[in-house]
């Protein structure tokens, strides 16, 4: 019968554990200078070896001819643990063996001595799912076993064991095994299998396992049943990553503003029995990698994908600007939650791409972020496109006059909500002369919009009063608080410009009010300034 290759290929010795030095290396010296522990506790994700050490320290506090403090694997007692026939090493599944009962006969077993072997190990894999009375039932014994007793506990979830049982413990954590480390695994065990591997294949094979040695053997073991000539091709769809090109359009859709096209994707993928709720969380993995493109130095460490997806993913990446993505993925989030309650998945997983691609159409603060932020690097309210912002209405005094380079720049209006009547633009506030600052007459409209988007920032602001000087918006609060929130958090002074924006129709830099710097200096102060430059102080 046919060994799967991570049972075949189980390590049998510290020296075959991958990726965990710093594990096996404290082990060997605990077994070599005999400083042996009651009670271990291994931890870490899945398929990280936490199995595998917990059985190769069994054989090797029994084993009757260690080598350097691995087992020799030859001896009696390492042939029959390795055979489960020695009756002193007891592996219980925690998942199904967590009643109270079940720790109780355990505890009972742990008097009698050891029929073959030097120790009675107890191997409890995922310990995590022990009911509260059986945990109460092992304490007693973990502390202080019997001295021919070892207890090794193992867990993915280490956050749910009590404190009392990790304090008895000696703790291991088992990382997620490099790629490298697994991709030269692969390598070996494909040659012993004699058949053809190539390293892009097994490289991308040590990336899809998310670190874990069983998760790539065994997606090796599909590749090796379709073909004896593995290469990334066979990788991709035996892992079914091929016919992805539909994330990289849509994702385009989006940087390009094309509704229509998004829309027709999703009609197209739709009509083919594409699962929504599945698109949309490929979507999310999807914006993730191209918000790594656009942080992470060398993405390709983080991104799995083929060479091909990943200069797709760097050409969208380009194009999107680094709000965009993150209300992307806050937008499909929304809507995986939503499916997850019972929402249409189609219409929800369309309404996103109409958001998306049309910013204008939602009224949320990351997308009035995005306006804004267009705006100011000169960009259209699409991704792409080019707008140039209107010009100020001139007054009938310069009307010929050229509008002053510090003007501020006008944006359109946001559609009030619940009303089927277009509503006019707000008039544009006065635009002072450099230097003097002119009251804001309508701040407390803008505080009104903060009392529905940020409570927080509106009951800092209260009290508070607002200027314009020099197409800015100088604010003059009392509380002190305010200028920490504003500069530490930009989620804060993104609401406060939108609501701003909102109010005005005007993108505005905001800054503190200072009256000192900002007050008109009096003519006749300024004329006995100059008489007195000039000997004249009477």
């Amino acid at each position: 019968m046919y060994q799967a290759l991570y049972r075949k290929y189980r390590p049998q010795t510290f020296s075959d554990v991958v990726g965990q030095e710093h594990i096996v290396r404290t082990l060997k010296n605990q077994i070599t200078e005999n400083r042996l522990s009651h009670a271990y506790l291994f931890t870490g994700s899945r398929g990280t070896g936490k199995t595998s050490c917990a059985k190769i320290l069994a054989k090797a506090v029994n084993c009757l001819s260690p080598v350097d403090g691995d087992p020799c694997n030859e001896c009696e007692i390492c042939r029959g643990i390795s055979d489960d026939t020695v009756m002193d090493i007891t592996e219980i599944d925690a998942a199904s063996n967590n009643r109270v009962d079940d720790i109780r006969e355990l505890r009972e077993n742990t008097a009698f001595t050891p029929v073959s072997a030097k120790y009675r190990v107890y191997i409890i894999d995922e310990v995590h799912m022990l009911s509260g009375a059986a945990f109460n039932a092992l304490l007693k014994t973990l502390e202080e076993p019997p001295q021919h007793v070892i207890f090794i506990l193992a867990t993915t979830e280490v956050h749910k064991l009590p404190a009392t049982i990790l304090s008895r413990c000696q703790r291991f954590d088992f990382h997620r095994i490099a790629p490298d480390d697994i991709a030269d695994r692969l390598m070996l065990v494909a040659d012993k299998e004699h058949f053809l591997l190539e390293r892009e294949a097994a490289v991308l094979i040590s990336k899809l396992s998310d670190g874990a040695m069983r998760d790539a053997y065994s997606l090796l073991d599909v590749c090796a049943a379709a073909t004896d000539s593995i290469t990334e091709q066979t990788v991709l769809d035996c892992a079914g990553l091929s016919g992805r090109e539909h994330l990289t359009a849509l994702a385009q859709n989006i940087a390009d503003g094309d509704c229509t096209a998004a829309l027709d994707t999703i009609g197209r993928l739709y009509t083919l029995s594409k699962d929504m709720q599945r698109l949309c969380y490929e979507m999310i993995g999807h914006m993730r990698n191209v918000m790594l493109m656009k942080t992470v130095h060398k993405p390709e460490r983080l991104i799995v994908c083929p060479q091909a997806e990943l200069d797709a993913l760097r050409g969208v990446a380009d194009k999107l600007n680094m709000s965009t993505v993150l209300h992307a993925i806050d937008l499909f989030e929304e809507a995986y939650a939503k499916m997850n309650r019972g929402a249409d998945r189609r219409t929800s997983l369309e309404t996103v791409f109409i958001r998306l691609c049309n910013p204008s159409l939602d009224t949320s603060t990351e997308a009035l972020l995005r306006r804004i932020e267009a705006l100011e690097s000169g960009a259209a309210l699409s991704p792409t496109a080019s707008v140039t912002p209107p010009a100020h209405q001139p007054t009938a005094k310069a009307a010929d006059a050229p509008a002053p380079d510090n003007a501020p720049q006008a944006v359109p209006p946001v559609p009030p909500e619940n009303t089927a009547v277009q509503q006019p633009a707000p008039p544009a506030p006065p635009v002072p002369d450099s230097g003097s600052a002119v009251p804001f007459d309508r701040w407390a409209d803008v505080l009104d919009l903060l009392s529905k988007s940020d409570a927080m920032l509106r009951a800092v602001l209260t009290g508070s009063e607002a200027y314009i000087c020099d197409g800015k918006m100088l604010i003059d609060v009392k509380n002190a608080a305010f200028r920490d929130m504003v500069n530490n958090d930009q989620r804060k002074r993104a609401a406060l410009k939108a609501a701003i924006a909102q109010v005005t129709g005007h993108a505005y830099a905001i800054g503190p009010y200072n009256a000192q710097s900002t007050a008109a200096v009096d003519p006749l102060d300024e004329l006995i300034g100059i008489a007195r430059q000039n000997g004249f102080d009477n």
